[in-house]
């Protein structure tokens, strides 16, 4: 079988396909996972209440939220077992996988810290960080899910999901340790302090949401923002500003939980929107790609009608190494300069679609890069200084204050020193 550069031109089409297919399942895959945290979001919550409240409210709500979480379970798994799991065709598959087999060991512990909350045999602040980790895995899986995309638009569409989606467990992290301290009926210092560092995470992330969402998502959220959150605001300031709710119902606690969770439902109703758009992108890109592959086919089913019997599927081209491409140096190889430059623009067409493709991602990737220093970087310091992941990066922030850096800079720094200790 002799081989040409029509063959890796039909080749390269037919893995980009291939890779958008499998990009669209990835595409399903975050939507699972979207639905999965949402839902465990809403357990921590309820825990939270049960446990600071001695077991007064929401007893009978425990064993509701633990069955609709392995209902979503049920949904991640059925994706998970669509997946290829050669990872041929995925860029990052190592960590992807790496970030699945986190997210199944989490899930299985979840048995166990549903016995120990319905019993009462665990603190709240234990509970509350055991939920975290297992929901911070599976925003990992939305990351690396962000980071296997070669397309420029899906790729956004990932990041706009990502951010927001962290924007809204930072919005469940609020409604679970507030609804702590409304149930206690007692704020202290650290517990003020923690909701004002996750107020302000939550204005970061949907600021990176606005940087990447497209205007159909921006005005959904404009719009769940417009609704009237007078009553929210005003519990966000008797929690950070107040030691005991003193005037407060003795119901609070249960106010304050239906209240955030109306808004957590409307910033799922967003998180859905932006699922649409990934998944839309994705088939879209797709049917692109698929048009594409049929055009490029039919042109090639020409050239081969019209090539000399000689010659037919040896053309050779040779450019010259600088400059624009002049047509008259390629060598022909016996084929009349007009075929010759059919089949020469086919070549050119794929590298400039490539090459655009490549220029626009380089801002993207970029982006992500930066992000998932801050994370492990962050994640480093929960470690090894047993920080709450607001803790962290108030201090990353308070470092790249005081070194006028930028907060992607400080955490690269860390990460290198970390790899130069450990031996990598």
């Amino acid at each position: 079988m002799t081989i040409s550069a029509l063959n890796f031109v039909l080749a390269s089409k037919k893995s980009e396909i291939t890779s958008l297919q499998q990009m669209l399942q990835m595409g399903k895959l975050v939507g699972a996972v979207s639905q999965l945290i949402h839902v465990l979001q809403r357990e921590r919550g309820t825990a939270n209440i049960y446990l600071c409240s001695q077991g007064q409210y929401f007893a009978e709500q425990l064993g509701e939220r633990a069955l609709q979480v392995q209902l979503a379970e049920q949904g991640l798994m059925a994706q998970l077992s669509a997946l290829d799991l050669s990872g041929q065709y995925i860029t990052n598959a190592s960590r992807l996988f790496s970030c699945i087999a986190t997210v199944l060991h989490g899930l299985t512990t979840l048995p166990e810290l549903r016995q120990q909350v319905a019993a009462r045999t665990i603190e709240q602040p234990a509970a509350m960080d055991r939920y975290c980790q297992v929901i911070r895995s599976h925003l990992s899986l939305v990351f690396e899910a962000a980071d296997t995309s070669a397309d420029p638009a899906i790729a956004r569409a990932l990041l706009a999901m990502f951010s927001f989606m962290q924007g809204k467990e930072l919005a469940g992290q609020e409604r679970a340790l507030a609804a702590a301290g409304f149930a206690a009926r007692y704020f202290d210092e650290p517990l003020q302090q923690q909701l004002v560092a996750l107020i302000d995470g939550q204005d970061r992330c949907f600021h990176t949401f606005t940087e990447f969402a497209d205007a159909r998502c921006m005005a959904l959220w404009q719009q769940q923002q417009s609704v009237d959150s007078s009553e929210f605001e005003r519990f966000r300031r008797v929690a950070c500003t107040r030691v005991t709710p003193g005037s407060e119902p003795n119901d609070v606690a249960l106010r304050w939980f239906a209240v955030t969770t109306a808004r957590i439902d409307g910033m799922k109703q967003v998180e859905d929107l932006l699922e649409d758009m990934v998944m839309e992108c994705c088939q879209m890109r797709l049917a692109q790609a698929e048009k594409a592959q049929q055009l490029q086919q039919l042109d090639i089913a020409l050239i081969d009608l019209q090539m000399p019997q000689q010659s037919s599927r040896y053309a050779v081209f040779i450019s010259e190494p600088a400059g624009q491409p002049n047509h008259d140096h390629y060598q022909t190889d016996g084929l009349s300069p007009q075929l010759s430059r059919s089949i020469l623009d086919l070549v050119e067409q794929q590298s400039r679609q490539l090459q655009a493709l490549d220029a626009e991602l380089v801002g993207l990737r970029a982006s992500l890069v930066e992000r998932k220093q801050v994370e492990q970087a962050k994640g480093l310091l929960m470690q090894h200084r047993g920080l709450s992941e607001q803790q962290a990066h108030k201090t990353l922030r308070d470092m790249a204050m005081n070194q006028n850096k930028k907060l992607a800079e400080i955490a690269a720094a860390m990460l290198s020193v970390a790899d130069l200790l450990s031996g990598k």
